[in-house]
């Protein structure tokens, strides 16, 4: 499931706060979304770098990025989940959190994440 795998990936990156809601009873552009507080800027931009290293090692691809420039806050679009990468200023001033309140949140634990996730890419690359 992409949505545990960059919840995992953005935890791996020292990310926190990291939320997954399941919006598709509320929304019909995606299933889940991914929050995820960065602390600064290079936080942000290597939070996502990661997840977009990793899920592409795995063969999942997302549309175009949307925020990297600025590093304030980094949409990813996987279609049927979006990751949001903010700074804690983005984070709180477009709540997202409370816009989403109602919606059940995705506990990471119970999600069985791909082995590939715990290999460095290198040793993947090399298999």
């Amino acid at each position: 499931m992409i949505a545990a795998a960059a919840a995992w990936l953005a935890e791996q990156k020292k990310g926190t706060d990291i939320r997954i809601y399941d919006v598709s009873e509320h929304l019909r552009v995606a299933d889940y979304f991914v929050l995820v507080t960065g602390h600064s800027r290079p936080h942000v931009k290597a939070i996502y770098d990661e997840i977009h290293v990793q899920l592409k090692a795995l063969g999942e691809t997302h549309s175009k990025t949307e925020g990297i420039d600025l590093g304030w806050w980094i949409l990813v679009d996987y279609v049927d989940v979006v990751i949001h990468v903010l700074q804690p200023e983005a984070r709180e001033y477009y709540d997202l959190d409370g816009l989403y309140a109602d919606c059940p949140q995705l506990d990471v634990g119970s999600v069985d994440l791909p082995i590939q996730l715990r290999q460095p890419i290198a040793v993947k690359m090399a298999e």
